[in-house]
């Protein structure tokens, strides 16, 4: 009891190798402070306000994060929902994404280009697009160009050099995911349905299972048939099922919530 963090981590370093980095964590709430530990909140609105119409906002993907929810909240809260487009980029999608990109320049619009990793030969063009987008002055202020793209080394370096970079990766821990989960829930969302009080209770069943998934991915394969990245697309799914659920007439539909969300979103993967 008479050990400091520090001391007591270098004997579990010595007897117990698999204990460490709790004990390194110890150390720094002790002197940094337990903020240090957990990471800080994903907040688009910060990003949204420090960008401009000529600079791309690109999204560095990591399995299990999906940064679509977020950036349709985002568009919900800015009055954009009707004037967004995306485009999933792969063989042929390439003057679509161009076409798309001009009009929205014009006119005032959100693009999305998802998945750039996956179109490779697309990927100069992309680079002499967002050179365009610097240099001319006749873009409309309320245009932004997102992408998303796992990393790649083939991606243009002069677009990430010239954009703002967000990379999301899932919470690390069990209750930091729980607790990232219910960031973007508000009372109102709490409170929209007929049946307030089990739909707040089925939220947070959603979450602490959504939660136990993802951790569960640590042990690889163990108990799936591959390695399956669940990510929060399969969270917003099965709230959106649940919530028109609840506003059936009549019980709660217990064992049809349980399949669909049990054995078709979760437990349907091929």
């Amino acid at each position: 009891e008479q050990m400091t963090p520090l001391q007591k981590s270098l004997v579990l370093l010595a007897v117990r190798t698999d204990q460490t980095i709790k004990g390194l964590q110890e150390i720094i709430d002790a002197k940094l402070g337990r903020e240090y530990l957990e990471p800080p909140s994903f907040n688009l609105d910060e990003v949204y306000g420090d960008s401009h119409n000529c600079m791309p906002l690109i999204f560095v993907l990591s399995s299990g994060a999906d940064p679509m929810a977020e950036l349709l909240r985002l568009a919900a809260r800015l009055d954009m929902t009707e004037r967004k487009a995306a485009v999933s980029l792969g063989q042929g999608q390439g003057p679509k994404a161009i076409k798309m990109v001009d009009e929205a320049c014009k006119m005032g619009h959100w693009v999305l280009l998802q998945n750039c990793h996956l179109y490779k030969s697309f990927m100069p063009t992309l680079e002499k697009m967002c050179d365009n987008l610097e240099e001319s002055n006749l873009i409309h202020k309320d245009f932004r160009l997102y992408l998303t793209s796992m990393p790649a080394a083939y991606f243009p370096v002069p677009v990430l050099q010239n954009g703002i970079k967000l990379t999301i990766e899932p919470p690390k821990g069990f209750r930091a995911n729980v607790l990232r989960s219910f960031m973007t829930v508000t009372d109102d969302q709490l409170n929209d349905s007929a049946k307030s009080v089990e739909w707040k209770r089925i939220q947070f069943g959603l979450k602490f299972f959504h939660a136990v998934i993802q951790e569960r991915r640590k042990f690889g394969p163990l108990g799936w048939n591959i390695r399956y990245e669940f990510n929060d697309s399969d969270l917003e799914a099965s709230s959106t099922i649940t919530h028109n659920m609840l506003e059936l007439d009549g019980p709660i539909p217990w064992d049809t919530l349980l399949f669909v969300i049990g054995h078709i979103n979760y437990g349907g993967r091929v």
